[in-house]
């Protein structure tokens, strides 16, 4: 299968350029699923009704959120009622929706979808993010009912990420890391077969500090005051994210490549 997986979305900068930008690339490279990170999308911080309508009618198959899930409130009770929209498993065991979800692609092949957050550096105490995925893992193995099987794990820690990685490796299709909105390089299919990005990136502006307007974060960080509220940066945004080619039978990953479309960040392309 094709599987494409995009970082966090970040403000109208985001939403634009992949509502642009999406429905050609699926066109063009033949994708058979598409996973967005959609928890920035509206306006930096969680995501919308209106808004996720938006990213999946322009291709979207599934979008997961992160620890900005429920800032916009209407998101509480709508996860309810869309099924293509997942909140990572760990965060709460009353929060409204699932973690992790087995979707049909193309062809009727199953993609099992799943997200998790990270417990290092976070501002909030998560359950174990660990055992929270095995839990599905092991429900789901690689290469039987589920064709493929896609993670996010949405995280601060680099090294948090990577562990997590490895402990998946040979278990899912892709391990691909969300949440500073920084792309890393160090795109690999790791010894079990498994595809793994420490961080996608974002799909936003990068003339910005990860997505926001220059000029707050840079007073906060001179003189250590807060005068207004982080707006998402407005220039051109870059698509940014990780191209996964998978072998159907054995769901491990043959072929990738990191995803840069648009924007200020060099194109790169499958």
């Amino acid at each position: 299968m094709k599987l494409l997986f995009l970082g966090d979305v970040m403000g109208r900068s985001g939403r634009t350029a992949l509502a642009e930008r999406l429905p050609k690339l699926r066109a063009d490279w033949g994708l058979d699923f598409v996973v967005v990170n959609a928890e920035n999308a509206s306006s930096g911080a969680g995501l919308t009704p209106e808004h996720a309508r938006l990213l999946l009618q322009a291709g979207a198959d599934c979008l997961t959120l992160g620890d900005h899930a429920f800032d916009q409130k209407e998101m509480l009770s709508f996860i309810e009622s869309e099924p293509r929209i997942l909140r990572p498993l760990n965060f709460a065991k009353s929060a409204p929706g699932k973690g992790a979800r087995l979707f049909t692609a193309t062809q009727g092949r199953k993609v099992l979808v799943a997200q998790a957050l990270g417990q290092v550096f976070m501002k909030r105490p998560f359950d174990d993010p660990f055992s929270a995925l095995d839990a599905v893992l092991k429900a789901h193995p690689l290469g039987g009912l589920a064709q493929a099987i896609m993670v996010d794990f949405h995280a601060e820690a680099t090294s948090e990420k990577m562990a997590m990685g490895h402990w998946c490796d040979g278990r899912a299709s892709l391990v691909v890391g969300t949440h500073t909105h920084v792309p890393t390089a160090d795109a690999q299919i790791l010894t079990g077969g498994t595809a793994y990005l420490t961080d996608a990136g974002m799909c936003g502006s990068y003339d910005s500090v990860i997505g926001m307007e220059k000029a707050e974060p840079l007073r906060r960080f001179i003189t250590g005051m807060a005068k207004g509220r982080f707006e998402p940066a407005g220039g051109p945004a870059t698509l940014s994210g990780l191209y996964v080619e998978t072998d159907d039978r054995s769901g491990k990953a043959q072929k990738l490549a990191m995803i840069r479309v648009g924007g200020r960040l060099a194109e790169a392309l499958p």
